[in-house]
C-alpha cells in the first residue's frame, strides 16, 4: 500500500517513512505543502500523513484543496503538543484523524491501519489465491498452512500480484506500486524479486503460480499444492 508523508522536517520524514517501508508499505516524501499537493493530485495514494505546519502551503489547506476536488483519500494530519484548536480544525477541514507530536511510531502505525480499515482500503482482510494466503495487516503469507519468511519488499511484491491475482501486472506496475515513483534505477530488480519468491512459494511446493508473460509481464494464478504429486 502507497502512503504519502508531507512533513518539512526532515529527520521526521525520514523516520516515518523508514519505519513504514520496514512494516511493508510504499512511502513518498513531500517536504512541504506544494510538492504535497502535486504528489496528492497526480498520483495515487491509499493515506496521507499530513502535516500542519508546511512551508508553500500549510496542512489545513492542502486537506481543504484536495476535499474540494474530491479526492477522499484518508488524511491523518499531525497537529502541535497540546493543540485542541489544532485538532478541531484539522477535522473541519476535512482530515480523517489526527495525532499529536510528540507520538511514538507504533502509535502513528496503529493509527494508519485503524484509517485504512475504516476506508475499507484494506479488505478483504486476507487475500487467497489457491492455498496461497497473504493477510496484509498480520503481514503473513501462507501456502497450504505452512508459513513463508519474507521480507518487507518481498511481501510487497506478492501482496501486490495477490491483490491482482489472474491479470498481467507489468514491472512499471510493479515499480511505481512498491517501488518510488521518481525510481530510477534498474528496472531488473523486479526479476530479482520475482525469482526470489518463486523460490520461496513456489519450488518448495512443487507449483507454478507466478507465470511471465513474455513482453508483458507477470501473473499470479491459483494453484493448489495439495493437489500437486
Amino acid at each position: 500500500m502507497r502512503i504519502l508523508v508531507v512533513e518539512d522536517e526532515k529527520r521526521l520524514a525520514a523516520s516515518i517513512k523508514r519505519g513504514l517501508e520496514t512494516d511493508g508499505f510504499t512511502v513518498d516524501v513531500a517536504l512541504d505543502g506544494i510538492d504535497g499537493r502535486w504528489h496528492a493530485t497526480e498520483h495515487p495514494y491509499d493515506a496521507i500523513v499530513l502535516d500542519i505546519m508546511l512551508p508553500g502551503l500549510n496542512g489545513y489547506l492542502l486537506c481543504a484543496e484536495l476535499r474540494e476536488a474530491r479526492n477522499w483519500t484518508p488524511i491523518l494530519m499531525l497537529t502541535a503538543k497540546d493543540g485542541e484548536l489544532d485538532e478541531a480544525e484539522a477535522l473541519d477541514t476535512g482530515a480523517d484523524d489526527f495525532l499529536r507530536k510528540p507520538f511514538a511510531y507504533v502509535v502513528l502505525l496503529a493509527r494508519l491501519r485503524a484509517l485504512l480499515r475504516r476506508s475499507g482500503r484494506v479488505q478483504p482482510a486476507v487475500f487467497e489465491v489457491g492455498d496461497l494466503a497473504i493477510d496484509p495487516l498480520a503481514r503473513t503469507c501462507t501456502r497450504a498452512g505452512t508459513p513463508i519468511a519474507l521480507t518487507a519488499r518481498e511481501f510487497a511484491v506478492v501482496e501486490y500480484l495477490t491483490r491482482r491475482a489472474g491479470e498481467v501486472v507489468s514491472k512499471n506496475d510493479l515499480l511505481n506500486n512498491i517501488w518510488d515513483f521518481d525510481f530510477d534505477g534498474d528496472p531488473n530488480i523486479i526479476e530479482v524479486y520475482i525469482r526470489r519468491l518463486r523460490k520461496k512459494l513456489d519450488e518448495p511446493f512443487g507449483v507454478t503460480s507466478i507465470d511471465t508473460v513474455r513482453g508483458a509481464g507477470y501473473r499470479l494464478c491459483a494453484v493448489d499444492a495439495s493437489s500437486t504429486p
